[in-house]
């Protein structure tokens, strides 16, 4: 610690900070002292659990401890891209001397509590005089300030401070100026549709040089400190922004830090031997809940968007049907890995997400995939995991009355899946219809509109993916049906689930000792292979005419620059009964996305004879494959989560893919997929990114085969991914480079956060409630970890570990057997 920090400790004694309350004691909620270099900014936006929020004008702030023109500790929105920018900052003035950047202070900001909505920064702007700067927001369009001056010297000191407004519109309207409302000195910005205000208790005076900012003169005494508000709301007339920012700055800032502390002291607290894991853990459950939006007329419950940030929320059209995929819904993959950010501690969020999707059911049992705020639905079938989900939210506390109101309707879902529409063949297992709804839909097999991917339909493959997950859900349902005493339905559940098995053990590939993809049809895996291509009409010279396995043709057509799609194709072979056929693709049969069709032939064939191309433009290529049922994705892994296979395959399955280098294994965590040497830059880009949830979801598997110390391993890189990203940029990715670690794609993304509940499966602990622990095994990373949940603490050392519950009955734990540890009877 420098000389600087140290003054600055010792300046603010406990006292200095705002009040805690009885739960803040209980909990013993961490004091962080975050400067820019561990967190260079933090996302502030109105917590949907503590006040209504405004959906189609959200307004988003990001506070930079040093950032802009001038150099300040910065508060920064755009209001959704109707401003350039808009800063806050505060200005220091003594004597001559006026300082905003934060290089100059004599001590730097530090931020030492942080919420969804919720900031506390200290900071020495001059030798003796300390201040500690709160901000929240307590709705869309309101953000609020305390700023606390005190004097730790030991002479007298007059300080001017200034809170600056710099505000440049990205159309018409006009920067802050000095304005009056009701004899009140303000600041007054206008937008198109926005009259941003700023207002200052104290009596400040409204300045326009050099920068538009409210000023106030204050003489302190030795010891002594003065503490003022300032409140900047933004509504569509300057006088109702006025009128709020009063309102505001009159509200009891005490009690309302009381019930945000109240709000967040569920949150669980994780202690390790690494501060940066510490910390990233931290900002994931405080990102995660910062997500959290809604309800609207459209969804009964709050839902979540997957990024927050200041560019955002703003809809021009005001019910928001304009808004892009980060904020038009919720899919039921991401919202399991929201779920383990929240769970266990906020269980009622989990079953407000669940009954969102059930919202959407019609008669037949259909969910919508992606249930949006703005009534926006995908039309696309959910993902099979929302069984799986309501067992998991139970398991949490204990609510059957939420599984007695779930079960039906979750049941008609699962059945919904083996309907003729998803299962084509009617063979008892369904297909994908969408890649949307594996949660990998940049899969390079599948992802027919990008010109690097193989592009082939999700709908001809028999998925293991799909099937592990039916498999679970199917498994989850048995649960809630006993144990509510529905048997009525079990005998068709336990049967769809024998079905289920047994097409997963017979696309097992014993010599790759990995599930694979088989065709819908045949349920044959063909390897995907180039037979030829050609430009304009005539026939293509084939490259190989028979097949081991019956082989279905994928065609890719690229018009030339008129972009003509006139065109016939003419395959001539022998089909999968070893029977000679014919079949012609005409312009109907080509699905056509980014410029490229796409079509597949209806039948599988043994051997070719000929593919001729008949079109009248010289110009247009057409490439012929075969379907590729041999690529390796991460998606193929999850009959480890589903608990699938026996000890032996999965040991098999680590033993061989999740082991390489030259598979999934990687130093910043699993791949998305296993990268063909050959595959184009875009593809080996994709296949090289970490996804959080796969790994997590792959992780748990892993765990629940009994090799933690493995996946202890997987974890220390995926944080590793994080934490380098964290302590660049500040903020989390969508994704990771599984080589580099670098981010990728948007900032602080919900796919991005980090693998909290694999940790924490990893490291043999269940939180049950704050009186109910379970443990298994031993802590299998290299340091004690400490765990506070609700007034529970656990201290997870590397041979044994102590309970402490919330009436201060310590239990130790030695036995690494499983275990479920009680503070009181129940």
């Amino acid at each position: 610690m420098t000389e600087n920090q140290c003054a600055l400790v010792g300046a603010f004694s406990p006292t200095f900070f705002p009040k805690m309350s009885a739960s803040h004691y209980n909990s013993a909620m961490r004091e962080w002292h975050l400067q820019r270099e561990e967190l260079p900014s933090l996302i502030l936006a109105a917590d949907a659990r503590l006040s209504p929020l405004n959906y189609f004008d959200d307004q988003i702030w990001e506070l930079h401890l040093r950032s802009g023109e001038p150099a300040a500790l910065s508060l920064q929105t755009t209001y959704g891209l109707r401003a350039r920018n808009m800063r806050l900052f505060p200005r220091f003035i003594e004597g001559d001397v006026a300082v905003s950047d934060p290089d100059e202070f004599r001590a730097p900001p530090a931020i030492h509590r942080f919420f969804p909505n919720y900031a506390l920064i200290t900071c020495s702007p001059f030798e003796g005089i300390d201040a500690i700067l709160e901000y929240w927001v307590p709705f869309s369009n309101v953000i609020t300030g305390r700023i606390r001056v005190l004097n730790s010297g030991v002479t007298p000191r007059n300080i001017g401070l200034e809170w600056v407004s710099i505000l440049v519109p990205a159309g018409e309207g006009h920067r802050m100026t000095p304005e009056k409302i009701e004899s009140v000195n303000v600041l007054q910005g206008r937008l198109e549709h926005l009259a941003p205000v700023v207002f200052m208790t104290g009596g400040a005076k409204a300045l326009h040089s050099p920068y538009p900012s409210l000023r106030l003169e204050i003489d302190l005494l030795p010891g002594l400190d003065r503490q003022y508000t300032w409140v900047h709301a933004a509504l569509a007339d300057p006088q109702a922004s006025f009128t709020l920012a009063r309102t505001t700055a009159a509200r009891d800032w005490d009690a309302e830090y009381a019930r945000i502390e109240l709000t967040n002291a569920s949150q669980i607290e994780i202690q390790t031997g690494k501060p940066e894991w510490d910390l990233a853990f931290a900002l994931g459950q405080k990102s995660a809940l910062n997500l959290i939006h809604g309800p609207t007329e459209h969804l009964p419950h709050p839902s979540w968007v997957q990024t927050r940030l200041p560019d955002q929320g703003f809809s021009l059209k005001g019910d928001g049907t304009e808004y892009d995929h980060l904020w038009n819904g919720q899919s039921v993959l991401e919202t399991w890995h929201l779920c383990d950010q929240l769970l266990p501690a906020y269980p009622d969020l989990a079953k407000g997400f669940l009954f969102n999707f059930l919202a959407t059911q019609e008669e037949s049992g259909f969910v919508d995939w992606k249930p949006g705020l703005n009534g926006k639905r995908s039309g696309f079938l959910a993902t099979p995991l929302l069984g799986a989900l309501a067992w998991r939210i139970y398991e949490t506390d204990k609510d059957q009355k939420f599984l007695e109101d779930a079960f039906t309707p979750l049941l008609n879902f699962f059945n919904h899946w083996f309907d003729p529409e998803h299962d084509r063949d009617q063979d008892g297992i369904p297909e994908w219809d969408h890649p949307l709804q594996t949660g990998f839909e940049d899969n390079p097999l599948f992802a027919y509109w990008q010109p690097w991917s193989h592009g082939a339909p999700i709908w001809l493959f028999e998925s293991p993916a799909l099937n592990a997950l039916l498999y679970r859900e199917a498994k989850s349902l048995l649960k809630i049906a006993r144990l509510l005493g529905r048997l009525g339905p079990v005998v068709d559940i336990e049967l769809k689930l024998s079905r289920l098995r047994a097409a997963l053990e017979r696309g097992w590939d014993e010599k790759q000792a990995a599930y694979t993809y088989q065709d819908y049809e045949t349920h044959t895996a063909s390897p995907g292979q180039t037979l030829g291509e050609r430009r304009g009409a005539g026939r293509i010279e084939l490259r190989a005419q028979r097949f081991e396995q019956p082989a279905r043709l994928l065609v890719r057509v690229h018009p030339g620059e008129e972009g003509e799609r006139e065109i016939t194709i003419l395959v001539r072979g022998v089909d999968a009964r070893e029977q000679a056929t014919d079949e012609q693709i005409t312009p109907e049969h080509l699905h056509w996305s980014m410029g490229i069709g796409t079509a597949v032939s209806k039948k599988a064939y043994k051997s070719l004879e000929m593919v001729e191309i008949d079109s009248p433009h010289g110009d247009m290529r057409v490439v012929i494959s075969t379907v590729d049922y041999g690529f390796h994705d991460q998606t193929l892994l999850l009959p480890l989560w589903a608990g699938v296979p026996s000890a032996e395959k999965a040991e098999a399955m680590i033993k061989n893919h999740l082991l390489k280098p030259n598979r999934y294994w990687q130093s910043y965590g699993l791949s998305a997929c296993v990268n063909p040497e050959k595959s184009a830059a875009e593809a080996a880009h994709i296949c090289n990114s970490v996804w959080m949830s796969w790994n997590s979801l792959i992780g748990k598997g892993v765990v629940s085969y009994g090799h933690r110390q493995w996946a202890a391993e997987l974890v220390s890189r995926l944080m590793d991914a994080v934490t380098q990203c964290l302590q660049v940029d500040g903020i989390f990715r969508r994704q990771y480079h599984a080589k580099t670690g670098k981010g990728i794609g948007e900032r602080n993304a919900l796919p991005g956060l980090p693998p909290l509940s694999l940790f924490l499966d990893v490291l043999g602990v269940r939180l049950m409630s704050p009186w109910k622990v379970g443990l298994v095994g031993k802590n299998p990373f290299p340091w004690p970890v400490k765990i506070r949940f609700r007034g529970l603490l656990v201290d997870r050392g590397l041979d044994s570990t102590e309970i402490v519950f919330p009436n201060e009955v310590t239990v130790t734990v030695t036995n690494p057997a499983p275990c479920i540890v009680k503070g009181r009877q129940e």
